[in-house]
């Protein structure tokens, strides 16, 4: 005779909803936001269906629609013009710059609004790596340098959080003084830790034309900072380095290939982690719905609440708006 029987527990909806061990809610979320220059422009992404560059009036009008829907924080990114673009990165911490205008507007618009604006020289390079470039090779400390007056500047525009993405060593805590030398103690840092040189960034890196440049003179990927993607003990050094500089919050990137690591960072901190659900994962997922093979909806939902099962408190993903649409039905 069987006395223990699993399937008592899954007869009905009600006792499934009742000892569900993770909910995913719309305060998970974080929306990444594509900004270009104009007005009332906006621009498609070809290969991310949904997905637009917009000028910061639009940008604005989204931020406000994406804050009802519940959305609460967005992740900025700007597509900048190729004459502003140089091998120091400068035009990165203009006060009057696109970024820093961005942040003003969405602050005056939506004051509750979290925004956590992209760090690192990548748009803004004329060579599309995130790193200042001499004889060849990226230079880490002067990176960090303008990395740390980028982040200030974000934070003297209203930023509430920044996100340094480079992957350059020591940088956050380059930043985290500069932002305390500067008085912005109540900035917080959210720290790209375990960022993989991944494929799944084909998209993101078409929008914003930030891929390295095919140049015999400079890298031809971002090898040298991004970590190899066949590592997972190293993950747990780099997370635990940038703990020690000063994180508020943990960044793992990609995020569905790469939930193994989430799961061994969740064991190893008590921060907060957050999990990139990148724009080649995006792109996959709507591929497949657009041909009939998934179900977009439920396939959202069931890849997002993966990301809190491994052990993510938020997660960026393009798919915040269309997600927070399915749950507030």
């Amino acid at each position: 005779m069987i006395h223990s029987r699993n399937r008592r527990l899954r007869v009905n909806q009600s006792i499934r909803s009742l000892i569900r061990e993770n909910t995913l809610t719309t305060d998970d979320f974080v929306m990444p936001i594509f900004v270009m220059e104009g007005e009332n422009k906006q621009e498609p992404i070809p290969s991310m269906p949904g997905i637009f560059r917009r000028s910061i009036d639009l940008t604005v009008k989204e931020c406000k629609e994406l804050f009802s829907l519940g959305v609460k924080s967005v992740n900025l990114y700007m597509k900048v013009s190729d004459h502003l673009k140089d091998n120091t990165g400068k035009e990165a911490w203009n006060k009057d710059g696109l970024m820093q205008n961005t942040i003003r507007a969405i602050k005056n618009a939506v004051p509750e609004m979290i925004v956590m604006p992209d760090v690192a020289l990548d748009p803004y390079s004329i060579y599309g790596h995130d790193g200042i470039i001499e004889n060849g090779k990226i230079l880490n400390d002067a990176t960090n340098d303008a990395l740390a007056r980028m982040s200030v500047s974000h934070a003297e525009a209203g930023a509430d959080i920044v996100a340094p993405s480079d992957m350059m060593d020591g940088r956050v805590l380059t930043i985290r003084e500069a932002l305390e030398e500067n008085g912005f103690t109540d900035v917080g840092i959210l720290s790209y830790a375990a960022k993989y040189a991944s494929s799944f960034y084909g998209p993101f890196r078409s929008a914003l034309d930030s891929a390295p440049k095919d140049d015999m003179e400079i890298p031809k990927d971002k090898k040298t900072y991004q970590m190899d993607f066949h590592n997972s003990r190293e993950a747990l050094n780099e997370v635990y380095k940038d703990v020690e500089e000063g994180a508020d919050i943990i960044m793992i990137k990609p995020g569905l290939p790469y939930l193994d690591i989430v799961s061994k960072v969740r064991e190893a901190i008590d921060l907060p982690i957050a999990v990139y659900n990148v724009s080649g994962e995006y792109a996959m997922v709507k591929a497949a719905a657009q041909n009939g093979w998934l179900d977009n909806d439920k396939t959202i939902i069931e890849s997002l609440t993966c990301f809190k099962r491994a052990g993510a408190d938020m997660i960026f993903t393009y798919f915040a708006k269309e997600a927070a649409m399915i749950l507030n039905r």
